[in-house]
């Protein structure tokens, strides 16, 4: 396993000619277009760390890989028992925040994703050649709140700082040889996948990643062989919440798109706020990696580039509902499918929308009928979710299913086995026993490898357990993923801003959450009702007041579905609450509750609190209000047997 582009003890690499190592480095670095410019910043690391790591005894590393980001950390120093982490500025001098934040984050990458790194000693040193001397707090640097700050003349000195009285020492192997279990947000993971990386580089190294290139593979097979034998084809691709269904998406949409670029594979999604961010994420790298490359391009060429690749579903659907001609793409991802519309939805929509008076199909029947239009081949993957539906007149699983026995019964289905075992994806027999006679049961469709929570795989079954009141079982799940995963419950805002802004480290995101229809926290400063620009709430950095880490705005289950954040603060709401040992189901109108109902409701508002409590990836702390005896739309009862359950499960109060 190699990592890096080199490594060697310190001793021989002092000992080392300097063209040797410019030579082993230059022949593992695959980015041609940099390379003067890469040269020259590796001779100037050489001299400098050849100088600084005179007479130390360890191991030394250059571009360490950090999968998660698609980046390599300039060198990592390892003496005895310290793993100091090097990132080079040649030339500078102001120690400026970025890039303290790039060492802080390479930092934490190691430490919660490399096996090796969980519990030793890691130190961030952002070393710039020009810069003025500078002391640290040692227990800031190592509880990585600060970064050393070093010049090319004080290295051995901070290191000596470190390393001082230290007697324990790494095995440099079995640490470099550990396993890396990288889970990255999906904003990474598309940047990541549009500059080239494969879903191995930037995932987990055991069974998730097994996992995303086996239904990779799979992917592809049906795909080939829908186009060398001119089929139609459709593929339902499941897996356990966090699992990575939209990182497989995109990464099969950019591989077809870079196995053939008349296949026009293109990535749908319903989802607004994710199109919008992924879609200005990538545009934001592009601009940014055009400027490092000395080829700089302008934001708007750049999102053109990104609207080939994500598109919204919606817009999709208008263009060929104008047009009948022949689809343009023949692979067709659609992301959350289940949450397309059903016939009432549509018809409704189009009658109000676009002054279509007499459409009568289903979403997905119309999705599939404008890919039915090839005269040769296409294949449509539907990335499922169970329990996701949050909107009224999604259709669910069902909706696509009865789409293909009705009227295309000529395409080839390959469905994930776990559709017809669980009851979260098709609900009657009836279509169970049609798909075991009309199509292909493929294992390696189903994710069960959840990625997105890398502190707990738990947590899912956690809120599950929880939202069905299943106590005991929420109990026992709660003891065993709190070391790993935080939860934590409070009745103070203050307290609870507090707590994640002081938790979070580097560029770590943290954010405000709450359900949509949690209308009567207003009186708390939280106005549900406020929309927010996703971009700018989950992209824009710690200074800017729109940006999540600011925990002004409040992002709700249509803003954050299918994206994530580090760490959460979830503001409960009165629209969903607990009273008898059974969960109360509410709407605010005008100037009160009205209770919910129908079912198919419930079962939407309960589902919203599922992605809510799901959304975090290290941690989350739930702040329930206290009622109001002067405002009768928040008495107390709306809270705290809420509050009393979240304690009888065992979650801390703070």
């Amino acid at each position: 396993m190699n990592r890096s582009y080199y490594n060697n003890s310190i001793f021989e690499f002092i000992t080392e000619d300097k063209n040797s190592i410019l030579g082993k480095l230059s022949l593992n670095h695959s980015n041609r277009q940099l390379e003067d410019l890469q040269k020259n910043a590796w001779v100037k690391q050489i001299e400098i760390l050849k100088d600084q790591l005179s007479g130390l005894e360890g191991e030394i590393y250059f571009e360490f890989a950090i999968p998660r980001m698609g980046k390599r950390v300039d060198n990592i120093v390892i003496i005895k028992d310290s793993i100091f982490v090097i990132e080079f500025k040649v030339g500078e001098t102001d120690y400026e925040n970025y890039a303290q934040l790039q060492v802080l984050d390479y930092t934490l990458d190691l430490k919660n994703f490399h096996e090796g790194s969980h519990n030793a000693r890691l130190v961030p040193v952002l070393l710039e050649t020009k810069g003025a001397d500078n002391d640290c707090n040692i227990k800031n640097v190592l509880d990585h709140t600060e970064v050393v700050k070093s010049n090319k003349s004080n290295l051995a000195y901070s290191i000596n700082k470190f390393t001082k009285n230290r007697t324990k020492i790494i095995d440099c192997v079995n640490w470099e040889m550990s396993l890396y279990k990288p889970t990255p947000t999906i904003v990474e993971a598309a940047q990541a996948l549009y500059k080239g990386h494969n879903v191995e580089d930037i995932s987990r190294s055991d069974a998730g990643a097994i996992n995303l290139s086996k239904t990779a593979n799979c992917l592809n097979r049906i795909i080939e062989d829908s186009k060398s034998k001119n089929k139609k084809t459709i593929c339902f691709v499941t897996g356990v919440p966090g699992s990575g269904k939209t990182l497989a998406g995109l990464n099969i949409t950019n591989e077809r798109m870079n196995a053939d670029e008349d296949e026009h594979a293109v990535f749908l999604s319903g989802n607004g706020p994710l199109v919008d961010v992924l879609r200005e994420a990538l545009a934001r790298d592009i601009v940014f990696n055009s400027k490092i490359n000395g080829t700089p391009i302008k934001k708007e060429n750049a999102k053109r580039k990104t609207n080939a690749f994500i598109q919204n579903i919606h817009h999709f659907r208008d263009e060929y509902l104008k047009h009948q001609f022949e689809a343009f793409e023949k692979v067709v991802v659609f992301d959350e499918a289940q949450r397309a519309w059903n016939k009432k939805q549509v018809s409704s929509f189009m009658k109000r929308k676009r002054g279509e008076e007499n459409f009568d199909m289903s979403e997905p029947e119309f999705l599939v009928d404008v890919m039915n239009r090839h005269k040769d081949w296409c294949t449509i993957v539907c990335l499922i979710g169970g329990g996701k539906e949050i909107n009224t007149g999604e259709a669910g699983l069902e909706e696509w299913i009865n789409s293909f026995q009705r009227n295309f019964k000529n395409w080839n289905i390959h469905y994930s086995n776990l559709i017809i075992e669980s009851n979260n994806y098709i609900r009657t027999n009836e279509q169970r026993t049609w798909l075991l006679e009309n199509a292909n049961s493929e294992r390696e469709l189903h994710l069960s490898v959840s990625l997105r929570s890398f502190r707990s795989e738990k947590l899912s079954a956690f809120v599950h357990e929880l939202l069905e009141l299943n106590i005991d079982k929420a109990k026992h799940l709660y003891s065993e993923i709190y070391n790993d995963f935080p939860i934590l419950l409070t009745r103070d805002l203050s307290v609870a801003k507090s707590w994640i802004r002081n938790n979070a480290k580097g560029t770590e995101r943290t954010g405000l959450i709450a359900s949509s229809g949690a209308r009567r926290l207003r009186p708390l400063g939280i106005d549900v009702k406020n929309e927010i620009s996703a971009p700018n709430w989950f992209l824009n950095g710690k200074k800017d007041i729109r940006s999540s880490y600011f925990l002004e705005e409040v992002a709700t289950e249509f803003d954050i579905q299918g994206l994530e954040i580090d760490w959460s603060c979830l503001a409960w709401g009165a629209n969903f609450y607990l009273k008898d040992n059974t969960w109360e189901y509410q709407n605010f109108k005008g100037t009160k509750w009205m209770k919910i109902n129908k079912e198919k409701s419930k079962e939407y508002l309960k589902n919203t609190y599922r992605v809510l409590l799901t959304r975090a990836r290290q941690g989350m702390i739930i702040y329930i209000p206290n009622g109001s005896f002067k405002d009768h739309t928040r008495p107390s009862e709306f809270y705290d047997y809420t509050w009393q359950y979240f304690k009888n499960i065992g979650i801390k109060e703070i």
